[in-house]
């Protein structure tokens, strides 16, 4: 079965075109890449790391990755977000291997070849998250790293990370997450675990509105941000 609900790839294809405006629908996305980078580069040098980005979208993220000297691979399920994503690249002269292709696709061509798995805000969006786990420890080295970042299904996420960021406060599009789809903390260890995967730390990720700047620390109510290691000696 292809890990992939087609009616979750279509609503963001349609954001393809303003993907990249920093005040756009997409905005929210921009304002906390700099703490989802700042996550990542405090347990892989990225400086020459080889880096996967899985469901990378218009490469907001992967972009940022480049940058700070990563060799990144990004794969998404829409062609339309990758197409955005390349343009994007080459304006800004990064080097990054955008794919228009799916997990299972990457880890059978790609076993074992990366330093680090970023999968940042889509295991809550696929059929079978046991199955993206699956794919993103396949494609580890041994001793790598993966993040993730996802939602708690918890009542004050339902109240915060759906009514009040979708229907109040506008952060994000109507409609882009279902509850029933967030991931508790305890549920994400253990897809880990059952893949070789090490827990090494699971985080709050904070939104403030005001400043529109994120930071991580504190008990994961609402956002949280996750990272394991591959421990092939378990």
């Amino acid at each position: 079965m292809i890990n992939l609900d087609d009616q979750e790839r279509d609503k963001f294809s349609v954001l393809a075109a303003a993907w990249w405006d920093p005040a756009g629908p997409c905005r929210t996305l921009h304002e906390i890449n700099p703490c989802r980078l700042a996550y990542i580069s405090e347990c892989v040098d990225l400086a020459g790391a080889r880096v996967v980005d899985i469901g990378c979208g218009g490469g907001i993220l992967s972009a940022a990755l480049a940058a700070a000297g990563a060799r990144v691979t990004a794969i998404d399920a829409s062609s339309e977000l990758i197409d955005v994503a390349r343009q994007h690249a080459a304006e800004n002269n990064l080097t990054i291997d955008y794919r228009a292709e799916m997990s299972a696709q990457l880890a059978t061509r790609c076993p074992a070849a990366f330093d680090a798995v970023v999968c940042m805000e889509l295991i809550e969006h696929v059929p079978d998250p046991a199955a993206l786990i699956a794919d993103c420890s396949a494609l580890l080295r041994p001793g790598g790293h993966l993040l993730v970042s996802t939602l708690n299904r918890t009542p004050t996420a339902y109240a915060l990370g759906i009514v009040a960021a979708e229907y109040v406060l506008n952060l994000v599009p109507r409609g882009t997450h279902d509850y029933q789809s967030f991931l508790r903390p305890a549920e994400l260890s253990g897809l880990a675990r059952g893949e070789n995967l090490r827990v090494e730390d699971i985080s709050a990720m904070h939104y403030n509105p005001l400043t529109r700047t994120a930071s991580i620390g504190g008990k994961p109510r609402i956002n949280y941000v996750a990272r394991f290691r591959r421990d092939d000696a378990q």
